[in-house]
């Protein structure tokens, strides 16, 4: 699943979509996430459990932030456009950060401790 997050990342990085566009609406990352709550269950009580968790907060606090990006370019009655770019490099940063650390983790068969 994290490399359906990744591949999302990638088509943002090297594609004509931003990175957090891809991520939140690319069908790879939303395949990732159903995929994580169908099979949470699966894994529930073991070391991948954190995984699921860590990668669906990704995906939902991710949104959560966009949407305040919204909320700040509306509330500043259309002044914020110039200034959302950066809030929305980091979203992207932050994404990257998520997916590359859950993966290293998983990949030394730990859990993720938040």
């Amino acid at each position: 699943m994290y490399a359906l997050h990744a591949f999302s990342l990638l088509t943002g990085i090297m594609g004509t979509a931003t990175v957090v566009g891809s991520f939140l609406t690319g069908w790879p990352s939303i395949m990732a996430v159903v995929l994580n709550y169908i099979k949470r269950k699966d894994v529930r009580g073991t070391w991948l459990e954190s995984h699921f968790r860590w990668q669906i907060r990704t995906f939902w606090f991710g949104l959560l932030w966009i949407f305040l990006c919204g909320v700040f370019i509306v509330a500043t009655l259309g002044i914020g456009i110039l200034f959302v770019w950066l809030p929305i490099m980091l979203v992207g940063f932050w994404f990257v950060y998520r997916i590359v650390r859950g993966w290293v983790t998983l990949s030394d068969n730990r859990p993720m401790y938040v």
